[in-house]
């Protein structure tokens, strides 16, 4: 019996669509930007597409969540009811993905979500990454609750420094079934997808075990929120189910793609702070009286567009640190009725300080090492800590899994 939390799925691909108009990038993504989600609507028109099961958060104010996810469902059901989907039996799917710098790799499969828990103190197996916003759960919560297909955008990651779990299968392709292979859409790069055959999949088990014995086996990068809303409903379902019940239950699981956060495709993008009509003098001020101190961790300032100084700031982990500065900005916006961005392109924010009521903070990426230490000792990170990678390096909808 195998102690991890991460499972073989039955999973469910395409058999006959032009993957190029099936995969589409998470529905989190370019969330301001309604003509990217225009574009691929208009290339996804009249096609077996993920598009139409899926509800862009860009189209959240356009029409009423409730119309959107009953859409949803509708296509779902015409396409289990057309059967376009072959079903992989009780396996994984091994992934490779150019992305920006390089390939990263990862194993589609089903995370057990009795062993998963979100809030900031917990000591489960599998772990979210940052503060989880009750208030974004309700729409995700209705999607998934009519639907009877889940499409996985959610990255999970092992800390493995010794490449012992999903890198071994890197030389083993040759040896397996390839599903897909082909370019997404919108620049998001080729995609590879491999059956791992049935005789492989002990070798992963075992190797995942070990992980699981350091306390905290996985840790949410990517979809926190979706996942959340998995839980919730799990929890809900779970309470008019037998043991014997939920202990097979297809809703006990959600789909997601397993990477090791030391693969070289996995890239942490640092999310800069810029706080606009305060008085940047007197924060600096306060903030070094506050939160400030010689041996801590060090972020740059930008004033009139420009790198003006450093500082150090408290912090035992990466995310302490990070929890600081955003609590003072906070207090102090607060304060001053002022307001807090966030930013990810470093040149975008020496054009937003060019304003002489703004100051920026530039902070730097986070060292791979520091992930699971500040989910150990810390519990979460803040909101909007770190990003992994570009907007057009997310996961793409394309494997499947039913729910109900």
């Amino acid at each position: 019996m195998y102690k991890s939390a991460f499972v073989p799925a039955d999973i469910l691909i395409p058999a006959t669509a032009d993957m190029r108009d099936w995969s589409v990038i998470a529905c989190d993504q370019f969330t301001a930007e309604h003509g990217y989600w225009d574009k691929v609507r208009d290339a996804t028109s009249g096609k077996l597409s993920t598009f139409h099961m899926i509800i862009p958060e860009a189209y959240l104010n356009d029409a009423p969540v409730m119309n959107m996810a009953a859409s949803a469902e509708s296509v779902m059901e015409s396409y289990l009811s057309a059967g376009i989907f072959e079903t992989l039996k009780n396996t994984f799917v091994y992934v490779e993905r150019n992305v920006t710098g390089g390939v990263r790799h990862g194993l589609v499969g089903a995370l057990d979500l009795d062993a998963y828990d979100y809030s900031r103190n917990s000591n489960s197996l599998v772990r979210a990454s940052e503060r989880t916003v009750v208030e974004r759960l309700p729409a995700r919560m209705l999607t998934r609750e009519r639907a009877p297909l889940e499409l996985p955008h959610v990255m999970v990651l092992i800390d493995d420094p010794g490449k012992t779990v999903i890198e071994p299968l890197r030389r083993k392709t040759s040896s397996m079934k390839k599903l897909y292979d082909f370019d997404l859409m919108e620049d998001g790069g080729r995609i590879r997808g491999y059956q791992v055959p049935d005789h492989m999949i002990p070798d992963i088990m075992n190797a995942l075990d070990v992980l699981s014995e350091r306390g905290v086996q996985i840790v949410v990068g990517d979809g926190n929120h979706s996942l959340a809303a998995a839980k919730e409903l799990w929890e809900k379902t779970k309470k008019g189910l037998t043991q014997e019940e939920a202990a097979v239950h297809p809703a006990r699981y959600a789909l997601v793609e397993l990477n090791n956060v030391y693969d070289q495709g996995i890239i942490f993008e640092p999310i800069h702070r810029v706080a606009f009509n305060v008085c940047p003098p007197r924060l600096l001020e306060m903030m070094k009286e506050k939160i400030c101190c010689d041996d801590g961790r060090e972020i740059e300032y930008v004033i009139n567009g420009k790198k003006s100084g450093r500082l150090r700031i408290r912090g035992k982990s990466f995310g302490s640190m990070i929890e600081q500065l955003q609590n003072f900005l906070e207090e102090y916006a607060a304060a001053v009725d002022g307001t807090i961005d966030y930013i990810h392109d470093e040149d975008a924010l020496f054009r937003v300080t060019k304003e002489n009521d703004s100051i920026g903070f530039l902070l730097h990426a986070m060292d791979k090492a520091d992930l699971f230490k500040t989910v150990i000792s810390d519990g979460i990170f803040p909101q909007k800590a770190f990003s992994i990678g570009h907007a057009r390096d997310k996961r793409y909808y394309l494997e499947c899994r039913k729910i109900k």
